[in-house]
C-alpha cells in the first residue's frame, strides 16, 4: 500500500500529495534490525584512543625498593606496581579498534523500518527544489517555515550537483543536507522531519528498493 505525502515546490507552497513507494515507507518496522544498526553506528563513532599506561611503560622499577623480609612492610619488587602511587595501570584502557559491521540485508532493513516510522508518523515531506542563483540562508529557513518544519530537527535527503543550494543549507539550525543514497537508519530515527528531494526519492529506490 503506496502512503501518501505532501508535496511542495521550490518556495515551499503545498501543490498537492504525492506516493511513496511502499517497498520503503510502507513496511512494518523490524525493532531488532534498528536496535542493531544504531548500537553499530554509535560503536563505530567511538575513537579507541584511549590509553593508561601499564607497569612496564611507566618510569621507575629496576631496583626492588627494600628488602624482603624484616622491615615489617609489605613486600615489593618494584614502584611501577599498580598498588603504588604513580605506578602502572592494572587493566586499563588500551588503543584498540571498534569498528563493526552487520550483513547488508540487516542495514536495508533497518532503514527501510525507520523510513516506513517515518511515513506512518506523518513526518515526511516531498520538496520539489531547485538550485539557486546565489547562496542565500535565509531562503532555505523561510521555505522550510512555509513547509511547517522551521525550528525542528530536519534531515533533507537530496541528490545531484546543486552547489548554491548545498551551501544555503549548512548554517540552517537543525537542518542537515545527506545524499539519498548515504541515507542510514541512525539519521533518519534522529532526525523529526524528514524532506526529500524527487530526485533522491529516484536515487532510493534505486539503490535499496530493488
Amino acid at each position: 500500500m503506496d502512503i501518501s505525502v505532501p508535496q511542495y515546490d521550490a518556495q515551499g507552497t503545498a501543490t498537492g500529495s504525492v506516493s511513496l513507494p511502499s517497498a520503503l515507507f510502507g513496511q512494518a518496522p523490524h525493532a531488532a534490525a534498528l536496535h542493531a544498526y544504531v548500537k553499530r553506528y554509535l560503536t563505530n563513532q567511538r575513537q579507541g584512543t584511549a590509553k593508561t599506561k601499564q607497569r612496564h611503560e611507566v618510569s621507575g622499577g629496576g631496583i626492588k625498593p627494600w628488602r624482603q623480609k624484616g622491615t615489617g612492610r609489605a613486600r615489593s619488587g618494584s614502584n611501577t606496581s599498580p598498588v603504588w602511587v604513580g605506578g602502572g595501570r592494572a587493566f586499563g584502557p588500551r588503543v584498540r579498534h571498534h569498528h563493526e559491521e552487520i550483513p547488508r540485508k540487516v542495514r536495508k532493513l533497518a532503514l527501510v523500518s525507520a523510513l516506513s516510522l517515518k511515513a506512518q508518523n506523518g513526518a515526511v515531506r516531498v520538496w520539489v527544489r531547485r538550485e539557486m542563483e546565489a547562496p542565500k540562508t535565509k531562503v532555505v529557513v523561510s521555505t522550510l517555515g512555509n513547509m511547517g518544519v522551521a525550528g525542528r530537527k530536519t534531515l533533507f535527503l537530496d541528490e545531484g550537483l546543486l552547489p548554491n543550494l548545498a551551501k544555503s543549507c549548512r548554517n540552517v539550525r537543525g537542518l542537515a543536507r545527506v545524499r539519498a543514497e548515504l541515507a542510514n537508519a541512525y539519521e533518519v530515527m534522529r532526525a523529526q522531519e524528514l524532506v526529500i528531494s524527487p530526485e533522491a526519492l529516484a536515487r532510493m529506490q534505486e539503490v535499496w528498493a530493488s
